[in-house]
């Protein structure tokens, strides 16, 4: 297949009107940033007159986001971060917008050097963008220079969930992840991919798995690492002690680490007020959970740099999507778990996630299950947090298909 160009033109190409007519609504158009100087001045001013809470009552995070942290990275935020540094690295990497079913949908586009290369689709979740997998698509795309193969080489499509990053925020109902799945085979069929596969994490495991169901043409496998699998009450019986610890997890998660899902799932609308007005609430809201899901020493920065948080929340900050990302969640919440697929699965564990089923679990639900490993080491930000581990686990899995 012929390298894919962006139309720079619209319009009719040759000279059968009828069947290469070409409109604007599914024309695929180069973005390219650049957030004006005023807002960003204004974000400084923002920072600088936050009205801040008292400390919390306790010396660790078991009420939230300690004070001297948060005051720690909004100074950082405030005083050295350099928006300008990230902005240009996307506009390096190829953006791109496109209107499916009615909605802008923002995306990243990197082809491979390598022609025969596979095709990916990756999906994001919450609270991430399309900024978790910036030091995963080099060497996904360019293996030979990161100790792999031009074989393993894939074509790359990131886009930003609707609502999310630069993608439009839905202005109706009905944005959830079935309607995603759909728009995300539209968009690798509008790029002209046959045959593609798909990634996904948090949300972007949603969507994967949504697409998995549907099973749409060029569809051949996909790969998880949050599988949305459960146990059976006959489970009960005969737990391993990872399955014991597995469920313990879960059950910390529903006790004291989900009250974000809840309001998000519940009142996307007023939490919205809050986020998209003050700056240090929407770091917060983010930064609290770099702190509770990634695979840290004590502390978010033993995962991730500032700059690389900061990076993530400036694409909630600057589209102001506090309302419109946690909407997903009052769209789909219910509808995370899934059915049996027959479809071709890969599955990577890392044991910082949030919920870690067994083998067992998933093979019930997961028909055809090529790949399924345990790593070492990362979270739930897996790409974001260990790239090298992240892509190791992608070649493995689409190994077997291609």
């Amino acid at each position: 297949m012929a390298p894919w160009q962006p139309p720079l033109l619209f319009g009719l190409i040759g000279n059968d009107h009828k069947d290469k007519e070409r409109t604007v609504t599914d024309s695929i158009t180069p973005f390219e940033l650049s957030i004006p100087q005023a807002q960003l001045d204004d974000l400084k001013t923002r920072l600088s007159l936050t009205r801040w809470p008292e400390k919390e009552t306790v010396d660790d995070w078991s009420q939230g986001a300690p004070l001297a942290a948060v005051k720690a990275l909004c100074d950082y935020w405030q005083n050295t971060y350099d928006w300008r540094r990230c902005e240009q690295r996307l506009n390096k990497l190829g953006q791109f917008k496109t209107t499916i079913d009615g909605l802008e949908i923002h995306f990243l586009h990197i082809r491979s050097k390598h022609e025969n290369a596979l095709p990916m689709v990756m999906t994001h979740g919450w609270p991430g963008s399309v900024i978790e997998f910036l030091n995963a698509i080099d060497p996904l795309t360019n293996p030979e220079a990161h100790g792999g193969k031009a074989e393993d080489a894939f074509h790359l499509v990131i886009p930003s969930l609707p609502g999310f990053g630069f993608s439009e925020q839905p202005k109706e109902t009905g944005w959830g992840i079935h309607r995603i799945a759909r728009a995300w085979t539209t968009l690798m069929n509008r790029l002209g991919y046959e045959g593609f596969v798909a990634q996904g994490g948090d949300w972007g495991a949603g969507v994967t798995t949504a697409l998995g169901n549907q099973k749409p043409d060029g569809l051949k496998a996909i790969h998880l690492n949050m599988p949305l699998v459960q146990p059976q009450p006959e489970d009960m019986a005969d737990l391993t002690p990872a399955e014991q610890a597995a469920l313990g997890s879960m059950q910390f998660y529903q006790d004291w680490d989900s009250g974000y899902s809840k309001q998000q799932a519940t009142r996307p609308q007023t939490l919205g007020y809050g986020l998209v007005d003050s700056p240090v609430g929407q770091a917060a809201w983010i930064y609290e959970k770099f702190y509770a899901w990634t695979d840290n020493g004590g502390k978010p920065e033993d995962a991730l740099s500032y700059d690389q948080m900061l990076d993530n929340i400036m694409l909630y900050w600057l589209p102001g999507n506090g309302a419109s990302s946690g909407r997903l969640y009052w769209e789909s919440f219910k509808d995370m778990f899934t059915e049996p697929m027959d479809i071709p699965v890969g599955v990577s564990i890392f044991p910082r996630e949030i919920f870690r089923p067994s083998k067992r679990w998933a093979e019930r639900v997961y028909k055809n299950l090529i790949h399924w490993n345990e790593t070492d080491k990362g979270g739930h930000f897996a790409a974001f947090e260990q790239p090298e581990r992240f892509v190791n686990e992608v070649r493995t899995c689409f190994r077997h298909i291609r």
